[in-house]
């Protein structure tokens, strides 16, 4: 009993952590969730599939052997004290009794126990009748069931245990173990999985997921196993119609759902069915629950515009999940379309609520994609750009993000919008700023400037600041202002006056970019250098394109990606279980309430009745009774049986002192 008890301790607190924890995740989600160290901890210990685990399943077994022998070994006896009456019973016996009360009378014997009988029957209880010489006895009985209580209550620990047994996948282990199923570790399109691999319908109990696009099919789930998954296959086919999805304002998922259709060979007409989250479908024995959604492979029209000044604007239209080989600059790449997301919420500027006294607490700052590059020697970038410009402190930016791998952050290049929304302005100065020619015109126009402020007026002083504008340019465009500022503080170090020539030299590169921006503003506007006259939001938007450009030596990439439009398709993610012992373990689970019942709330009782003849024409009739779980209200039950032979005979029952309890 301590053994047993002891056990059902271990499965009931394994059950809270197979609950508390996520079963079957990846392994990886539980190292970066918990750590190398506790990682290995949980995974020796099998935490993280609990209920296929050897030490569960082994508790299981072995409490289907112990208890159902228990249950053998003293259902015999239990069925004897449920059926057995004890009509062997002596005076001595039910005078020792705390409940007993006697009456002597001058009815006949039958008639007194026809009253004896007809009391226990008004009372509930189930009599036998026995004679014994002279003397006749009554034997009453009721609540028996409470001994039945304790025999449901040890079958039903049978019965979840076998439960839980056909549900622990144990076929499935003994495949694995005897090379019969191989778990499958690498990212493969299901067609290509192997046959070894997979798993066929009615295999057992099983816990699967599997992601399908809109107007898609599928007949499979995939079963994540350790470090792996298997595919199984399943024995029908589904098609998603439509996914939709609803939003909070603050951009987090309020509902989804899905419309479902199901495809069966052994049904005369599809069911077509919505399932929502909490209000699954089932289907022959499997429940299909709508767990997560994804993208479907929404097809993007891309622009790459190339940041080293090698060519022309690069159109591309692909869908998200397929890799695209490109060849940008002398590199050859790997384009990996990863997601996309319709909705970008954040929380509202205040500058723009101050502006437009808009009163919505958060923004949708519209679609953004997610992709990475990824070189011939395998090593990858990973970028983040929103499709529309975002506000950020009353500008308006395109945010182009990058990080070199999944555990940093991404780094955000702010490139500034022109009046017109877009980028074409910023593009058309950094692209300006590798044009040789260009940059040497303005870099003149620039020395001549700052020289006649000067008052300087030498040709080749001139020539001189240009070519140093020229180098300074380079510089900013392979590394930024930082490299540019080492640069210079190299060149003037041991100089006369080291801090003049840094201010001059800054003001020189900063006039030649100002040169070349009113250059490209003249071009786009189709006026006269002269005629361009720079405001404030100018000005501002100059600042910005020469951060802009300074932080593109730290992009990474060559090229840089907007979305022009997209066709949005979405994907459900639906998880599948197969529990075959699903409806055993609810039944154990009934057994165990109703015999917990029948232990705690009924309780047997006994009652006797024995008739005596007197040799003096009064006659004697003993009763008493038993209950040893609740004697205090038995003894009130007692009372009310007493009473009833009272009125029946007529008279109050005769006792001794000590007679009545």
């Amino acid at each position: 009993m301590n053994l047993a008890i002891s056990l059902l301790v271990v499965v009931s607190i394994s059950s809270v952590i197979g609950t508390v924890l996520p079963q079957n995740q990846a392994y990886n989600e539980y190292l970066i969730q918990f750590g190398p160290f506790w990682f290995e901890v949980f995974r020796t210990l099998n935490l993280y599939d609990v209920y296929s685990a050897w030490w569960f399943l082994a508790i299981m077994g072995f409490l289907v052997l112990s208890t159902g022998v228990c249950v053998t070994r003293h259902m015999p006896s239990v069925w004897r004290e449920i059926t057995r009456y004890r009509t062997h019973v002596r005076e001595q016996s039910l005078m020792a009794l705390s409940q007993h009360r006697r009456w002597r009378c001058a009815e006949a014997p039958a008639q007194m126990a026809a009253v004896a009988e007809t009391a226990f029957h008004a009372h509930g209880f189930r009599t036998r009748v026995e004679t014994r010489g002279d003397a006749t006895v009554i034997a009453g009985m009721k609540g028996r069931a409470t001994r039945m209580g304790y025999v449901l209550t040890h079958v039903a620990v049978v019965v979840i245990a076998v439960g839980a047994l056909v549900d622990g996948n144990i076929m499935l282990k003994i495949r694995e173990m005897t090379g019969d199923l191989a778990v499958e570790t690498r990212d493969l399109p299901v067609s290509q999985v192997p046959g070894r691999s997979w798993l066929e319908p009615e295999s057992g109990s099983f816990r699967g997921n599997v992601t399908i696009p809109e107007e898609s099919n599928s007949g499979v789930a995939f079963l994540q196993v350790r470090d792996g998954y298997v595919v199984q296959e399943l024995p029908f086919e589904i098609f998603v119609e439509d996914f939709r999805i609803d939003h909070y304002p603050n951009g987090m998922p309020r509902a989804y759902e899905s419309d479902l259709v199901i495809h069966d060979p052994t049904l005369d007409e599809p069911i077509r069915e919505t399932i929502s989250v909490n209000h699954p479908l089932t289907h022959r024995g499997h429940t299909i629950y709508q767990a997560s959604f994804n993208d479907g492979g929404t097809r993007l029209h891309l622009s790459g515009h190339p940041l080293d000044g090698s060519g022309q604007t690069m159109d591309i239209t692909a869908r998200v999940f397929e890799n695209l080989q490109l060849q940008l600059g002398r590199l050859e790449q790997t384009l990996e379309l990863e997601d996309f997301q319709l909705f970008n919420v954040n929380r509202t500027d205040p500058r723009a609520v101050e502006r437009t006294g808009s009163r919505d607490e958060f923004t949708n700052i519209g679609p953004s994609f997610n992709y990475t590059l990824r070189d011939e020697a395998g090593q990858a970038r990973e970028f983040h750009n929103y499709m529309a410009p975002v506000e950020i402190d009353g500008r308006w930016y395109y945010l182009h993000g990058m990080r070199p791998s999944g555990s940093e952050r991404f780094q955000y290049l702010h490139i500034p919008a022109d009046e017109q929304a877009s980028m074409d302005t910023f593009l058309a100065f950094h692209q300006a700023l590798h044009d040789r020619s260009r940059v040497d015109r303005a870099a003149q126009r620039a020395a001549d400037a700052l020289l006649t402020q000067m008052g300087v007026g030498s040709r080749d002083m001139g020539q001189r600041v240009a070519g140093t504008a020229h180098d300074m340019m380079g510089t900013l465009l392979d590394g930024g202002f930082a490299a540019v500022n080492a640069q210079l503080e190299e060149r003037v170090m041991g100089a006369n006056r080291p801090d003049m020539l840094l201010a001059f030299s800054r003001s020189v590169l900063q006039r030649t970019l100002f040169e070349v921006y009113r250059d490209v503003v003249a071009e786009r506007d189709g006026v006269a250098l002269a005629a361009v006259r720079t405001d404030a939001d100018q000005r501002a938007f100059f600042e910005d394109a020469m951060n802009a450009v300074s932080a593109t030596a730290d992009y990474g990439a060559p090229m840089l990606f907007s979305l022009d439009h997209f066709e949005h398709r979405q994907a459900t993610g639906l998880q599948i279980t197969h529990a075959p012992g699903k409806n055993v373990v609810y039944a154990g689970s009934g057994l165990l309430i109703l015999g917990i019942f029948m232990l705690f709330y009924v309780s047997q009782r006994r009652v006797w009745a024995m008739i005596t003849p007197g040799e003096d024409g009064q006659h004697q009739l003993l009763v008493g009774g038993a209950n040893q779980r609740r004697p205090e209200q038995f003894e009130q039950e007692f009372e009310d049986l007493a009473d009833t032979v009272d009125q029946h005979l007529g008279q109050g029952g005769e006792h001794a002192p000590n007679d009545r309890g």
